[in-house]
């Protein structure tokens, strides 16, 4: 079952040195972070030639703009990665997936943020004060919702989970992955050590899980999007610190731990109880089937890649 797991072991004709320095989860990942680099910066120098990312840009450019910046490059250095280093077939990003798991994923989404602001609704903390029908719904459905859903899946669950689980077992990515996904949205406005701990619990630990189990990054982007755009385009609630512009107005009252404060309901006990919950679930699944990969040590890395 757990070779079933893997979607790429070193060659066994490999030569020693491109064991190491190219087909190791270490070599794999700074590929890809080269290669995400490249095209970031690349990416960035068409958009300003072209104007979409200035402060004459319309709404629309500018939501463009941050779906393609958040989300190529990524894209782009996954599958260089996939085809030219790894020499497999993209099953985890296959076309006849895209659609039906991402819509399963968004469903998904979409009912696990409701339960969040439901429980907050109950709990006293979220009230609708208000309605905007003419909320900016598109340039938040790009940027926020696809562009960050797609992108942020494939760096942290499509590369950075699936390579470090490959050559480490499924503990280790899920700690690498989450602590990881966490600490990027340290830099986030309104986040705290708290939020980005709640994060990484609530969201890293879940998405990784989901990948695992799922093995579609599909259903993990369409969950992501779903979540982000439930949050600020339906619920009027900020997106991992952003500032939202919601259909529905609202407040949140109560303590920061129960509220989440001006970083959004993502740093609430709720989301990251409901969450964690989740997760669980998705865990007895995997120990139920017998998928998780165990923790390798050091001595038999080698080994590992050895094996088709």
């Amino acid at each position: 079952m757990h070779d079933a797991s893997i979607a790429f072991a070193t060659p066994a004709d490999a030569p020693r040195w491109m064991r190491w320095l190219v087909f190791s989860p270490l070599a794999r990942i700074v590929i890809f972070a080269a290669l995400f680099i490249a095209f970031s910066f690349a990416l960035g120098g068409l958009m300003h030639v072209l104007g979409w990312g200035g402060k004459q840009a319309s709404a629309l450019e500018h939501g463009l703009a941050q779906l393609l910046l958040r989300a190529l490059p990524a894209l782009l250095a996954y599958l260089l990665l996939v085809k030219l280093v790894e020499r497999r077939p993209l099953g985890e990003l296959a076309p006849s997936r895209l659609l039906p798991d991402g819509a399963r994923g968004a469903l998904v989404g979409l009912l696990l943020f409701s339960a969040v602001v439901g429980v907050l609704y109950l709990a006293g903390s979220y009230h609708v004060i208000g309605s905007n029908p003419d909320a900016k719904w598109l340039p938040a459905l790009l940027m926020v919702g696809l562009g960050a859903g797609i992108g942020e899946e494939i760096i942290a669950r499509g590369a950075l989970f699936r390579i470090v689980e490959e050559g480490l077992g499924t503990w280790l990515a899920l700690i690498v992955s989450a602590l990881f996904f966490g600490a990027a949205h340290i830099a986030n406005p309104g986040a705290t050590v708290w939020s980005s701990a709640a994060i990484a619990i609530e969201a890293g630990l879940l998405l990784g899980m989901l990948y695992h189990v799922t093995r579609s990054l599909p259903f993990c982007m369409g969950l992501h999007v779903a979540w982000n755009f439930a949050q600020g385009t339906i619920y009027g609630i900020p997106v991992s610190g952003a500032p939202a512009d919601g259909w529905l107005v609202s407040t949140r009252t109560g303590p920061d731990w129960l509220s989440g404060g001006v970083f959004g309901a993502e740093a609430s006990v709720i989301a990251l109880g409901l969450c964690s919950l989740c997760t669980l679930t998705l865990l007895v699944v995997a120990l139920r089937r017998g998928s998780i990969i165990p923790c390798r040590p050091w001595q038999l890395l080698l080994q590992r890649f050895d094996r088709r």
